[in-house]
């Protein structure tokens, strides 16, 4: 073999590599893509098993109800690419709050659904869909009350929910904190959902409401709970026990979700901010370091306009919580120390209990400063 033939062959050897790494680029980057495009929504059926939930009009229950709806919702969700559904429960099975929070957090979901049929001593009949808050009157706390009863029903549940008391509106108070984050982006969802139940369904509005639900509590996304109906008003009962209004209300959810997701996409540069304190973080993640004692380092766990006690029970078990007024809101610490190991383990320690945006923040002589300004090389 001459030296020129050799040479052709190495030429076409290294355009044939550099062709099959370009292939491998662009599928790796479509397979990234295809990831980022994939939406998680867990769908969840409430009540089951032991817990019938509300008994309507002739002798309709709830956990029926909502279970028909969820799967169907389910059914429309799983024909669309970019979305994974998964369900609390498939069949007539009791599950408890927590682990419907647990299951949706487990998977990293995008949205979690809640499906519920209303109740009421009078003819009351529409359509509410529900987010996470304080009780804003006293009927909204009465409705709160009714559905977090069921953990009443749950083994265990003095351990599961630390003394939480669904009787008290002292207990609701504390569940709002860690959801207010995703605030906006539920009532945004609730909002789709409410407008479809309203304009399609010509169903009456009764809103956008808040109030503490300890099912939307255990969750860390955006997350709303839909009361469809009242199954004890005798023309909305019967029509949500039947085939076509349980349809007609899967085909409204399944399209509100489908809105809402669109919309993400939309908007997906601007969901992808971090804070100032995040990105100075990730610089500094791999340095080995070396801080002044006047410097101290703490773990910000949450924000808000809520003034809650600190206490560990407000904080899924976080001890030595600090709580500091920032102009009309309120900053929540874990930690202070001077070593820098040390806060980066109760960062962890936060994310493990659900506070998955946590990050880092650095104070030198009480005055807050950018954590890479004080962090050195040894």
């Amino acid at each position: 073999m001459n030296s020129q033939h050799f040479s052709k062959i190495k030429t076409r050897t290294k355009i044939f590599t550099l062709f099959v790494l370009f292939g491998l680029l662009i599928l790796s980057e479509n397979n990234v893509y295809s990831q980022t495009k994939k939406y998680v929504v867990v769908l969840d059926a409430g009540h089951g098993g032991k817990d019938p939930g509300k008994v309507g009009y002739k002798n309709a229950k709830e956990k029926d109800i909502a279970l028909n709806i969820v799967l169907k919702v389910g059914k429309i969700l799983e024909k669309e690419s970019n979305i994974k559904v998964i369900y609390t429960r498939k069949t007539d099975v009791f599950v408890d709050l927590w682990e419907r929070g647990r299951i949706a957090n487990k998977a990293d979901a995008n949205l979690f659904v809640s499906v519920h049929c209303n109740s009421h001593t009078s003819q009351a009949y529409g359509s509410e869909t529900w987010v996470l808050g304080t009780h804003a009157n006293s009927r909204n706390f009465e409705v709160a009350k009714a559905e977090n009863s069921v953990i009443l029903l749950e083994d265990n549940h003095k351990v599961n929910y630390k003394g939480f008391d669904p009787k008290s509106p002292e207990s609701i108070i504390g569940l709002t904190l860690m959801q207010e984050e995703y605030l906006d982006q539920s009532i945004q969802l609730a909002s789709i959902i409410q407008d479809g139940f309203t304009y399609d369904l010509k169903r009456k509005n009764r809103g956008v409401k808040q109030a503490g639900f300890v099912v939307l509590h255990q969750t860390y996304m955006p997350s709303i709970l839909i009361e469809t109906g009242f199954i004890s008003n005798k023309s909305e009962g019967a029509y949500l026990n039947t085939e076509k209004g349980k349809l007609k209300f899967s085909e409204s959810i399944a399209k509100g979700i489908k809105k809402y997701l669109n919309q993400l996409d939309i908007n997906a540069v601007t969901t992808e901010k971090k804070s100032v304190e995040e990105i100075t973080e990730t610089k500094t993640e791999n340095i080995i370091e070396t801080v002044d004692t006047s410097v101290k380092f703490k773990v910000q766990i949450a924000s808000g306009t809520r003034k809650l006690t600190t206490k560990s029970y407000n904080f899924k078990g976080l001890q030595n919580i600090e709580r500091v007024k920032v102009g009309n809101s309120y900053k929540y610490y874990l930690g202070n120390t001077s070593n820098y190991n040390e806060v980066k383990d109760l960062q962890k320690l936060a994310k493990s209990k659900g506070y998955t945006s946590a990050f880092i923040v650095a104070f030198n002589k009480g005055v807050k400063v950018p954590v890479s300004q004080v962090i050195k090389k040894s």
